[in-house]
């Protein structure tokens, strides 16, 4: 089985890439980077030479890991098409610490993943830079 890991450079996206390699080990399943860029800069999905730099910074050694990056469409739809094209078992997404109103609404694509997701969605939150095991439930 495999499990896929919203990525975006940026706090909520390295949280969710720490959880993605905890949950990768514990279960002895593959992951699936399904990088996109968050924000509206310019940039394109992060490339594989990225990624694969954060994965070696969070010890990710002796997890078979492929690199999906985003195409136009949106970022929900985008996760959820790579869901269904590698029939995974869990999705891990990283989100934004929001203000007490602000909690009342997932984002857009975080709703459209936890509503749309054919598989169990492990939502982590952006942790700031703090060490992740200490934050994150795996």
């Amino acid at each position: 089985m495999t499990i896929v890991v919203g990525y975006s450079p940026s706090g909520q996206g390295a949280a969710a890439l720490r959880a993605g390699v905890r949950s990768a080990r514990r279960r002895g399943e593959d992951l699936v980077i399904a990088s996109y860029q968050s924000g509206d800069d310019g940039r394109g999905a992060p490339s594989e030479q990225e990624v694969r730099a954060a994965l070696a910074e969070i010890d990710a050694e002796g997890i078979e890991v492929s690199v999906r990056p985003r195409s136009d469409t949106d970022i929900g739809e985008f996760l959820l098409a790579v869901v269904e094209e590698v029939s995974a078992s869990l999705i891990v997404i990283g989100l934004r610490r929001k203000s007490p109103i602000g909690k009342l609404n997932l984002g857009a694509a975080a709703r459209r993943v936890v509503l749309g997701a054919p598989c169990p969605v492990l939502a982590v939150k952006d942790d700031h830079g703090a060490d992740a095991d200490t934050r994150v439930g795996a």
